[in-house]
């Protein structure tokens, strides 16, 4: 391809809408542009690097029995309440209705719709296991669209299903995917982690595994094992109770006054205490339930924790001050768990029972107890790991100290178990004729996403530098002067002949200055480049530079395209499955 005829508008100033170095540069390398918030139309070289993400994953997939097929975008709204969801997933979800009043939705997941597919195919044991897969757009109506691909309205995913007859099946089903993940991110050329996560809004009772590409711009806090295999997103992440040190008071607790000081922060300047001697108590409402959580006073409440021990609730949430005052009496910043009502359930993290003294609130504008022994002062029904885990803390695996980092979610692989199958009846009959439901998972990978991942990981303040299985193309020729006729000829010359080698090349053939060709080709971030100048020609030699090492090397022009395609081999020897 010559650059003179590919769509590629490149821009030398950064778009003020754009946030992260993602989305900045593909607005700037001409990667893609936006037609509304959170959509976004792919421009050419864009759509090249989104086809081999998609390539790597159709083989990965197939390389493990998976067989794609191509469902509906448009859903029905009947497949959707069989499963409680319509109402559940909120309004993230696009809904629209037919001339005839019939109520659909854009897929933003095909749960729903492939496991009405199999319940309507799948008779026997026999025809288990299955895996379907797709790579098509979904639709969620996000209520800030931001940052580029990485959270959008509409994006590219490939999402497989998996179809086994019991558990033990699934648990097959799984381990291939968990290892197809880890070689289709491995093959795109990214630093990744498999982390324990949350099953979020897709539900299931099973385990699950997010990917995460390492970035420093990542949305998700991560902490890893820097001895054994144990990671973990935070919400997920065990938390083992540090005691601490102390011992309890002889006396009775006592009311004390804290004028105006209602955070955490105040109360410990005020007393004059640590952090980790304060009980922190917070009213949470969930679908009209009420209870109290208690954390000690340096630890932070891990709401996902929270949603998965008590709920799961569609609208997990602090009580509002109007609620808090009604049901204790007092503002939030003073509430604790002495003497509150027998109907309100109290849940304490691990280490709240553990501390041999504590100050907490006394429902009572501008007063604290002190003194306070949580093992035998107040009511504490549920005892559960509900905080958030923190870089330093023993790992739960080995014991080592923990580490965090940073990572973008580029996947995530689910065990559903039956939840799906026995809502929608998709069953099969065993060996003996006994009918089943099928006991699924779900694996989803986000391409769009995937490709702004890899830009977040690998850029330098001239443009992208791309890993060479995802790039656009992997070597530019830039004849630095079209008018010179040696120049150009010897140019053309080591195009054609990359080309008939099969190495992805483009020719820089615009009549523009060398600093112009220079500045983009390390914009879009082309892999190799190829520097046909009069001065090295006079030695018959040509330059050589990558991208990502920035390292330059004179080689004979003969010898050019051979060497070219060495490199290339090399870096995508990968083989493709087993």
């Amino acid at each position: 391809m010559r650059v003179s005829q590919i769509l590629n508008p490149t821009l030398r100033e950064v778009p003020a809408e754009a946030e992260v170095v993602s989305h900045q540069l593909m607005l700037r390398a001409g990667l893609i542009r936006k037609a509304a918030a959170g959509i976004y139309t792919y421009l050419p070289l864009g759509l090249r690097v989104l086809r081999k993400i998609e390539q790597i994953v159709r083989e990965e997939m197939d390389a493990k029995g998976g067989q794609e097929v191509l469902l509906p975008i448009v859903q029905p709204a009947e497949l959707w309440r069989e499963t409680g969801r319509w109402d559940v997933y909120g309004p993230e979800m696009f809904r629209l209705n037919d001339r005839h009043d019939r109520e659909f939705c854009l897929g933003p997941t095909h749960e729903e719709i492939v496991t009405d597919l199999v319940r309507g195919e799948v008779r026997s044991y026999k025809q288990l296991p299955l895996m379907l897969y797709q790579i098509q757009n979904k639709y969620r109506d996000e209520r800030r669209p931001r940052f580029g691909l990485m959270r959008g309205r509409e994006f590219i995913m490939k999402d497989l299903y998996s179809f086994d007859r019991d558990e033990a099946g699934l648990d097959v089903s799984y381990k291939k995917m968990y290892d197809a993940y880890t070689r289709v991110f491995t093959r795109c050329g990214l630093t990744f982690r498999p982390v324990e996560a949350d099953a979020g809004a897709i539900g299931g009772t099973g385990g699950t595994h997010e990917f995460m590409v390492l970035a420093e711009s990542g949305e998700a806090a991560v902490v890893y094992c820097p001895d054994c295999d144990y990671a973990a997103n935070v919400e997920k992440a065990e938390c083992k109770p540090a005691p601490v040190a102390g011992e309890a008071p002889q006396g009775a607790y006592r009311l004390v006054d804290t004028p105006k000081a209602k955070t955490i922060e105040q109360v410990a300047e005020f007393l004059g205490v640590p952090k980790n001697e304060l009980v922190k108590s917070l009213l949470y409402q969930g679908d009209g339930k009420l209870f109290l959580v208690l954390v000690r006073g340096d630890r932070e409440i891990n709401e996902v924790k929270v949603n998965n021990a008590l709920g799961p609730f569609i609208n997990l949430q602090l009580a509002s001050p109007e609620v808090v005052e009604q049901k204790l009496g007092c503002e939030p910043g003073f509430v604790g768990p002495l003497g509150v009502p027998e109907d309100l359930l109290v849940v304490a993290d691990l280490e709240v029972p553990l501390m041999p003294k504590a100050v907490c609130g006394a429902n009572e504008e501008d007063k604290h107890y002190v003194d306070v022994i949580p093992e035998k002062d107040f009511r504490i029904d549920q005892v559960l790991d509900l905080r958030m885990v923190e870089p330093g803390e023993p790992c739960p695996k080995c014991g080592a100290a923990l580490k965090d980092a940073r990572g973008i979610e580029v996947g995530q692989v689910f065990k559903l178990g039956t939840k799906y199958s026995k809502a929608l009846n998709a069953v099969y009959v065993d060996e003996n004729g006994v009918e089943k439901p099928c006991v699924m998972g779900c694996y989803g990978i986000g391409v769009s996403r995937t490709m702004a991942a890899a830009i977040e990981q690998n850029y330098d303040k001239d443009g992208i530098i791309w890993p060479i299985p995802i790039a656009p193309y992997h070597v530019i020729v830039v004849p630095v002067n079209m008018k010179d006729e040696q120049v150009r000829e010897t140019g053309e010359k080591l195009y054609e002949e990359l080309l008939k080698l099969g190495v992805e090349a483009v020719i820089d053939d615009r009549d523009e200055r060398p600093g112009v060709k220079f500045k983009d080709a390390d914009l879009v971030g082309y892999p190799l480049r190829v520097t046909v100048g009069s001065k090295t020609l006079a030695n018959g030699e040509v330059e050589l530079r990558d991208r990502k090492t920035g390292e330059v090397q004179l080689v004979k022009v003969d010898e050019l395209p051979k060497h070219v395609q060495g490199i290339i081999q090399e870096a995508l020897k990968v083989n493709k499955g087993n």
